[in-house]
């Protein structure tokens, strides 16, 4: 039934027609009944517009995903080009440009030598293809005994069964315990946990040690390690030093066992680079991309693997291939976007220009920083984060609530607020930004 725009013209209506029949994620209902949901009906560039006109700046690129604001002509353009052409044809037999040419761009934009592409539509399916294209692997090579996986504490990587079973993140992972296959979690590089003194760097090799000495124990029965590269997101954005990835591509070499970058929500220059395993010059076995891949407008991930991996699947038997298959593998519509957003990066030159926007935004948030309520200020990239001092057992609601009156879309990770907007965002979105966000830690019960 179409959505005329009678229906959603106050706020109250269109707040009892969702909570009547969606089932909205990462949310417990109940609190909606205090808390309005906030109906949006248009988006602009960094802007977003509710149903009485009011707009909000999108600071966390609506779940980090939005690279060049909403409603963004040129990805615009190239979907409705790719409308009048094919929208969808299924990828088991065919093929089609979109995702031919997009597989190419990738091929030659990632690092080293990652050059064959499989598509799924969304992060966690990413890590379940990675994960299983990596258990399969060991098999096919008779190393059956290889069937462990490990990742770091703090890690996250999806709630499907699979990838929650190698992610640590308790609120997620707790009540599903007994569906999931055990995964050992070693030492985070997240240079909070330091010792005072310690630098960061110091602390990553030290992490690194810790992952060593696991593996020298366990390779055997170890497929793949999985991290989150420079940035840990789900619990608090946790950044660590470049070290890191370069000691543990040493040590997975040192005792085969397959490297998983999940570059899902850093990948595209969120980390400065275009993929965060740059800043080490290292290549993982499998990258998974999503999120960013098509600029937020459409369901679109991919996991890309060496030539290595893909040699070891090529075979005369149908039960050597990896049979695995989501229904809208390689979506040609998803696909145009995702080949409107790389060439934005390359025609606007965006890595550039995204340094001189990370400058004036640390030169911005000094006071913030400095702020007596906030800890840990940290920076890399496109991504800004910092925990608050309080008491308050509802904090990120409170945050969240108080950001909505400062024209701000702010959803804090438990403690922890992070700014991610989209690339195009000005300098006085910035101030903005930063302004009101000192305004609320101002007024905010401790």
């Amino acid at each position: 039934m179409p959505i005329h725009n009678s229906s959603i013209s106050t706020t109250p209506l269109f707040q009892q027609r969702s909570l009547q029949s969606v089932w909205h994620p990462c949310t417990q209902m109940k609190q909606h009944e205090m808390f309005p949901l906030v109906p949006i009906v248009r988006g602009e560039g960094v802007w977003l517009y509710d149903a009485d006109g009011n707009g909000y700046l999108d600071a966390i690129g609506s779940w980090w995903v939005n690279l060049f604001g909403h409603v963004n002509p040129r990805i615009n353009a190239a979907i409705k080009d790719q409308l009048d052409r094919i929208e969808h044809v299924m990828l088991a037999g065919f093929t089609h440009e979109p995702v031919i040419a997009l597989s190419e761009r990738l091929k030659t934009m990632t690092p080293g030598d990652l050059g064959h592409c499989f598509y799924a539509s969304d992060g966690a399916s990413a890590t379940e293809i990675a994960l299983k294209m990596s258990f399969h692997y060991w098999q096919l090579a008779g190393k059956n005994h290889k069937t462990g996986f490990v990742s770091l504490q703090n890690d996250y990587h999806g709630e499907t069964l699979g990838a929650l079973s190698v992610t640590d993140v308790p609120i997620f992972k707790t009540t599903y315990a007994p569906l999931l296959r055990p995964c050992t979690h070693v030492m985070t590089p997240d240079w909070r946990y330091a010792e005072q003194g310690e630098s960061a760097e110091h602390y990553a090799l030290r992490a690194a040690a810790a992952l060593e000495e696991h593996l020298a124990r366990h390779h055997a029965e170890t497929a793949a390690l999985i991290i989150e590269p420079l940035i840990q997101g789900a619990m608090g954005m946790g950044m660590y030093h470049p070290i890191y990835l370069k000691r543990v591509r040493e040590i997975c070499d040192r005792y085969q066992v397959h490297l998983i970058a999940d570059e899902i929500a850093v990948g595209f220059g969120r980390t400065g680079t275009m993929f965060a395993c740059e800043q080490a010059n290292i290549t993982p076995d499998f990258l998974c991309l999503a999120k960013g891949l098509s600029g937020g407008y459409l369901p679109l991930s991919v996991v890309l693997t060496t030539d290595t991996v893909y040699q070891r699947f090529y075979d005369d038997q149908s039960a050597h291939a990896f049979l695995h298959s989501h229904t809208h593998t390689g979506n040609a519509l998803a696909c145009r976007a995702a080949l409107a957003v790389l060439d934005i990066f390359e025609q606007d030159n965006v890595l550039e220009r995204n340094k001189t926007k990370a400058t004036y935004l640390n030169n911005a948030a000094v006071a913030l920083s400095a702020h007596p309520k906030v800890n840990h200020f940290r920076n890399c990239g496109m991504i800004w984060a910092f925990e608050v001092d309080t008491g308050s057992a509802h904090f990120s609601q409170q945050f969240f609530q108080a950001g909505l009156k400062q024209r701000l879309l702010l959803r804090p990770l438990g403690k922890t607020v992070y700014f991610m907007p989209p690339y195009i965002i000005t300098d006085a979105e910035i101030d903005l930004l930063i302004n009101g966000t000192l305004h609320i830690l101002d007024t905010l019960e401790h």
